[in-house]
């Protein structure tokens, strides 16, 4: 998530707008989609099939003209209506759909052959109800559940398609629902109103047009972009001029035509024309209001549906339902199958032996031959069936559908979690999936988004150093870890306002030194006055007033609406401290400054961006002199420092401590300017603003001229709050294997610092960049596809991480036809991101031009050596493009850590299959916005973080959380126990089917072959339904082997399940051979027992023997269920107990006189059970056999154990030592990591500009007074081929360099600091010396909260 990049870019283009006949250059300006063409000759190729997309405003009739072609001659209309469906099913569909999806489970279409082969009397052994009657049940439950989760989108669809729009009809506007809005209509839009499709913004009642636009329903960020119209006539200057019944409304639309490109899925990126009286006027995306955006901060705006429905951005982008189905039940699939052929080649055994067998029958007795009129081929023929169907309990119907049973149960355990209730939004955690369950406990990749997944979206003012002295809290609130950013439950002690002075002071701000205070109030030091004075003066923060009715804070207020909100944070520091930014006019600020007003000369505002990383403003004093007032990145300040004594040596040491509390750091500097030097940079400055050519270059230069010998003032420290456990939930969550990658649309920089925050990376990780990683892959390349031979692994023996951005991965995976050309013309950037600051090399141009010639050598020699056919569609191309995803996806695996930025929703979904496509693991993606929705639905697992915003991502996933924190015992508790109980419950119903009805094959030997059951046609029937289906219902959803609380302390654990260790090829022979073997004992111990005995205490009968084979199955079957049983309860004890009884009562039942007398055929087994249960010597033999069932196995489990806890322990001591050594790399060099400062990156250029133009200054105070509230203005950057690396070589203190000379070499003058040199740092004016060593590298982490004003 993150601002658009193509919003900032719409700012500068509009500087140099083309006229009505000039030819527009078409460019995309932020990241793309993968396949996409961000280079100019494709663009000229589809010129004609792309741009066709023509909308003109109110005249349905010329819109509905359009066509597509949908097959052979059928057409449908080009433009679809403004209706969602995004369910699966609607009533036509669910049964036919549904029905296909569950019989693409090969078990379901096992179940029906038998069932239609139980339907032949010829060949039926068994009644068709007995598959019939649970197949359906099985069909049903599972159609239920889908059902459910589908009216759940449908409601969720009907909502949104019902809300309430204004919609010009005729000559007013009228309320309509959203389902009624068409292509080309004329909608109005007020305060806190939800954008309903893509509009092209017209005009609004905010000065200049702007309009203010929430995103949280989009990205889950509460952002304020301004949006900006198009370079409007004076007609159509405001909102006026399109109220009903003006002029401008008698002619349907007012005439406009936009003609743009076709819908398209890249959030970023639009180009299009407005005609208008024979004009036209360039739009880009930054005249574009999406779908799901809020209005905010303006009254009323107006736009031009431009795409509807499916057609909008943010549908394009939400990717396609898939079938989500869990390894277990794959693996379930396939053993089904494995089954079936074993069924069908013991049947084929059984059959032939039938064959000869009834030969030699009928060859020694020949009178019977009148019984068999059919032939032996053919009865051998009806016997294959017959046993077929016999041995179709193998794979027991009841298995399914208690699986079903256990899902459920498991899913309303996690519903009923009260350690994942979150109060202070009553939202419990809820399982919208029921089929996924031991799913969880198999992830190993975590895919998370970052804005409002792993951050609060909260900024708070912490510490500052002035002079070399550091202020923090007076009472600082405890917290259990400072890189935590979190406040304690208990609140500090009430103390009495320290701001009472202060009439503007704001009591949101809980930042309050009283020294600092008492050294600003006394007015003395120079540095602590000019220190407050910069970050009132140095912004580009808007204010406004509105009357407050509350109170404690009666009077005039103050709202600031900022750029980003550390921003915001800063003014609002400096305002409690008495400097009080209260307006601004396009060439003056003024501040109140400790009780007195004074106005200061706005003379230059030397804007930010990626590059510069610095702001810098120009003021003239009231009384006359002129200062220069810079705020920046560290890295950049102290190298325009004049010197460096103990007060700068002394802030650096203060920005290493900052660094290791994560804080994001930023310092200020000033410097006055003399009045004729002034006069001559001006004069240059002028020269410089109307260059036709090079104006930006020329514009840095001078900027890099003023800002040149500043003096330091000092630094502040702002933290980014993580959510809460953030920390602790991702450290556990690397214990138990699971890998966390972060794919968000932020800037790489901002999310590197909060990947440090959470300890994703860490100091002695190598990360990898842009340039290792094509170093590494080039090595890679060159070893398995130049030079020929046995593959070669990635050389990889260390700790590293991934950083990337979604324009690099675009390149790195394009096709090889279109790479070289790709890539060199991608560094056609436009002149002001081509300009670099002096010394530094052009990264962007070497690092694309060395990807591509990569690429194009390999594709040369390829060609050359005829591997690669000219053919675009060559099957070799294609696998090379997959060997290089492979190569990629490799390298990427072998990090500890992965970080996306700039990806689009297409390419976060990318992403994840390219994980799923070459890794074959369980992925986990978890977002909280609707730009996450298509890597929640690509993953096998999506986890919806629900909030106040953005629930899109909620309704499109499988279980929804309140909090990042919640997911540790998702996954360490519920999901491994759940996987857990899922694969014991499997192996003990494939055990004891094995171990009951493997008989049937051993009986076969001694009944001729004749398809005879041995048991009871009512113990068939039973078995599986009561006597043997407790305890495994039990195991599937009450078993545990540690507790809850054990699981979280040893993450561990959870490694097992990432491996199948508990369910897979392997342990599914071991319970068929170990069910064999029961079967073995069972019945050949009793035949060889009641061999040569006779009367009416012998086994030798029919009936006693399968009598007592059944009771040795199911008493051999419950013990082995009570030995594997860990978690015994009263439940567990009342369900042994219930099987018996089951046991007795119905076979008491079956086997009565009086069901014999009425339904001999039915119940033939009278009394059986009584008879042998009745001989104390059949109980013996019933016991000899359980024991040798259960001893044996018993004996070797003990041993088992016994030798494999000493090899574990060598294990987990191998694992650690290869965790603990860090091979040296020789083959990547790293420059010296600079401190982690980058709050110069949380802005986005083009605010100046805004602000010394007046457009985005309101006309008067009092206007639309009553909309205002909090704004934050995310940032932006250029949009480069390449960003550069975030760290840079600068000089550091001989501490910091002695403490860390692991980071890079230096050279020998850096190492001699000057005599003056401190070794302590200040604290509140007391010396303290350093506890702990700061960190090299400073941590600044910025989020995007607040709103957003879109530029018209």
């Amino acid at each position: 998530m993150g601002d658009p990049t193509g919003r900032r870019e719409a700012q500068r283009r509009r500087q140099n707008k083309p006229g009505p006949s000039e030819k527009y250059e078409l460019r995309a300006d932020g990241p793309t989609s993968m396949g996409s063409l961000a280079y100019r000759e494709d663009l000229e190729e589809e010129k004609n099939s792309e741009f066709t997309w023509e909308v003109q405003a109110n005249n349905q009739a010329y819109n509905s003209q359009f066509k597509e072609k949908v097959f052979l001659c059928w057409q449908r209309k080009k433009y679809k209506k403004n209706v969602i469906h995004t369910a699966k099913y609607n009533v036509f569909s669910f049964l036919p759909l549904n029905l296909y999806e569950q019989f693409r489970r090969f078990s379901n279409l096992y179940f029906l052959l038998i069932i239609l082969l139980q339907s032949i009397p010829e060949i039926s052994t068994l009644p068709s109800f007995t598959l019939l009657v649970p197949l359906i049940c099985l069909l049903t439950i599972r159609a239920i559940r889908d059902l459910v989760d589908d009216i759940g989108r449908h409601k969720s669809d009907k909502i949104v398609n019902n809300r309430p729009c204004q919609i010009l009809t005729g000559k007013s506007f009228l309320w309509r629902k959203w389902k009624n809005i068409r292509v080309g209509d004329l909608v109005c839009l007020h305060k806190d109103s939800i954008v309903p499709a893509d509009l092209v913004l017209l005009a609004s009642t905010e000065p200049s047009s702007l309009c203010y636009v929430e995103t949280a329903d989009i990205d889950g960020i509460k952002e304020g972009f301004p949006e900006e119209v198009c370079v409007q006539p004076q007609e159509i200057a405001h909102a006026k001029a399109l109220r009903p019944g003006m002029p401008i409304l008698e002619h349907p639309g007012g005439g406009w035509k936009v003609v743009c490109e076709e819908p398209n899925s890249r959030m970023h990126h639009f180009v299009g024309c407005l005609e208008w009286k024979g004009k036209k006027y360039p739009l880009d995306i930054g005249n574009i209001l999406l779908r799901g955006c809020k209005v905010r901060n303006t009254d009323t705006c107006y736009g031009l549906v431009i795409y509807a429905g499916f057609d909008t951005k943010i549908m394009k982008n939400c990717g396609k339902i898939h079938l989500k189905r869990t390894k277990i039940d794959h693996l379930m699939n396939r053993l089904v199958i494995l089954i079936f052929v074993s069924m069908v080649v013991v049947s084929m055994a059984l059959a032939f032996g039938f064959w000869h067998k009834v030969k030699e029958f009928k060859a020694h007795h020949y009178y019977v031959s009148a019984m068999h009129p059919h032939s032996v081929a053919v009865e051998a023929f009806f016997i294959f069936w017959g046993y077929l169907i016999l041995l179709s309990v193998l794979v027991p119907m009841a298995m399914f559908v208690m699986a079903e049973f256990i899902y459920l149960g498991n899913s309303v355990y996690i519903n009923w979690d009260q350690h994942m209730y979150y109060e202070p939004q009553d939202l419990p955690a809820k399982a919208r999936s029921t089929s996924l369950n031991d799913l969880l406990g198999q992830v190993e990749y975590i895919f998370s988004d970052k804005t409002g997944t792993l951050t609060q979206n909260i900024m708070t003012f912490k510490k500052c150093c002035i002079n070399g002295v550091v202020y923090a809290e007076s009472f600082p609130r405890p917290r259990g870890d400072p890189r935590q950013g979190l406040a304690c439950a208990s609140p500090p002690p009430p103390q009495e306002n320290p701001f009472l002075w202060n009439k503007f002071a704001d009591g949101k701000l809980l930042f309050c030194n009283t020294q600092l205070l008492q050294a600003v109030r006394a007015n003395q030091d120079w540095r602590v006055r000019e220190f407050w004075r910069v970050l009132a003066i140095c912004h580009t923060v808007m204010v406004q007033e509105m009357n407050s009715e509350c109170p404690p804070n009666p009077g005039d207020q103050l709202v600031y609406q900022a750029a980003s909100p550390d921003e915001e944070a800063l003014v609002t520091a400096a305002r409690n401290f008495g400097y009080v930014f209260l307006a601004r006019t396009q060439d003056s600020i003024t501040l109140m400054e400790l009780g007195e007003e004074c106005v200061y000369q706005v003379l230059a505002m030397m804007d930010f961006n990626s590059i510069r990383k610095r702001m810098s403003v120009l003021v003239r004093k009231p009384e006359g002199s002129i200062y220069l007032y810079t705020k920046g990145a560290d890295t950049v300040i102290y190298e325009r420092l004049k010197k460096k004594g103990e007060t700068e040596w002394a802030t650096e040491e203060a920005l290493a401590s900052f660094a290791t509390e994560t804080l994001r750091t930023l310092c200020l500097a000033c410097k006055e300017v003399e009045e004729d030097v002034y006069k001559e940079w001006r004069q240059r400055h002028q020269e410089a603003s109307i260059l036709l050519q090079n104006r930006a270059q020329a514009l840095h230069e001078l900027y890099e001229e003023m800002e040149q010998s500043l003096q330091l003032l000092g630094a502040t420290a702002i933290e980014d709050r993580l959510q809460d456990g953030v920390l602790e939930t991702i450290k556990c969550l690397k214990q138990g294997n699971i890998k966390v990658w972060v794919l968000t649309g932020d800037k790489q920089e901002t999310a590197v610092n909060v990947g440090f925050a959470c300890e994703l990376l860490s100091e002695n990780m190598i990360i990898l960049e842009e340039k290792e990683i094509v170093r590494i892959l080039e090595v890679y390349w060159e070893n398995n596809n130049l030079q020929g031979g046995k593959k070669k692994e990635l050389p990889l023996q260390f700790k590293m991480a991934l950083v990337i951005n979604g324009e690099f991965l675009d390149q790195l995976l394009l096709s090889l036809r279109k790479e070289p050309r790709a890539l060199v013309q991608n560094v056609n950037v436009d002149p002001l991101e081509s300009w670099q600051e002096p010394g530094e090399e052009r990264v962007d141009f070497l690092q694309a031009r060395r990807l591509s010639l990569m690429w194009r050598t390999l594709g040369i020699q390829l060609r050359s050596s005829g591997l690669i056919p000219q053919h675009k569609d060559s099957k070799t191309l294609r696998i090379a493009e997959k060997q290089r995803e492979r190569a990629f996806v490799e390298l990427a695996s072998r990090c500890q850590a992965v970080i996306c930025c700039r990806v689009t929703p297409k390419q976060k979904a990318l992403i994840v299959t390219l994980v799923k496509k070459y890794q074959n693991v369980v992925t986990l993606a978890i977002g909280d916005g609707a730009n996450d929705v298509n890597m929640i639905k690509t993953a096998d697992i999506g986890v919806g973080v629900a909030g106040q915003e953005g629930m899109q991502a909620v309704q499109n996933s499988d279980y929804v959380l309140a909090q990042f924190c919640f997911l540790r015992r998702l996954l360490l508790v519920h999901g491994r126990w759940s996987y857990m109980r899922v694969c014991k419950f499997l192996r003990c119903f494939l055990y004891k089917t094995l171990a009951s009805m493997m008989v049937q094959i051993w009986f076969s030997f001694y009944n001729g072959f004749t398809a005879q059951p041995l048991y009871e046609g009512w113990f068939l029937a039973l078995f599986n339904l009561l006597y043997s289906t407790l305890l495994v219902l039990y195991i599937g959803l009450f078993e545990q082997d540690v507790s809850a609380e054990r699981s979280l302390e040893l993450p561990e654990l959870y490694i097992a399940g990432q491996k199948d260790e508990l369910f897979n090829y392997w342990v599914v022979l071991q319970a068929f051979a170990h069910g064999t073997a029961t079967s073995l004992v069972n019945f050949f111990m009793t035949l060889w027992i009641s061999q040569d005995s006779a009367g009416p205490v012998s086994l030798s009968d029919y009936q006693s023997f399968a009598v007592v084979v059944a009771l040795s199955s199911l008493l051999s079957i419950t013990v082995e269920i009570i030995l594997i049983t860990k978690y015994w309860t009263i439940l567990f004890l009342l369900a042994i107990f219930l099987s018996l009884c089951f046991y007795v009562v119905m076979t008491s039942l079956t086997q009565s006189l009086w069901l014999f007398k009425h339904f001999p055929k039915n119940f033939p087994f009278l009394y059986a059970d009584l008879n042998v249960l009745s001989q104390p010597h059949i109980m013996l033999v019933i016991l000899l056999n359980v024991s040798l069932n259960t001893l044996p196995v018993l004996a070797f489990r003990v041993i088992y154990q016994a030798l494999k806890k000493p090899q574990r322990k060598e294990e987990v001591e191998k694992v650690i030592s290869e965790e603990i050594t860090v091979e040296p790399v020789p083959c990547i060099r790293r420059e010296s990591r600079a401190r982690r400062s980058s709050y110069a990156f949380s802005h986005r250029e083009g605010y100046a500009d805004l602000i010394t133009q007046g457009t985005i200054l309101r006309r008067s105070a009092g206007v639309n007074s009553d909309m205002l509230v909090d704004h934050t203005v995310p940032p932006d950057e250029p949009s480069g081929s390449m960003k550069e690396s975030l760290w840079y070589p600068r000089k550091m203190s001989f501490l910091g360099r002695k403490r860390h000379s692991h980071h890079g070499k230096v050279s020998s003058e850096d190492m001699q600091p000057p005599s003056e040199v401190s070794s302590s740092l200040t604290m509140d004016g007391q010396a303290v010396c350093p506890s702990s060593p700061p960190s090299q590298q400073s941590l600044a982490i910025w989020i995007f909260t607040g709103e957003v004003a879109i530029f018209s």
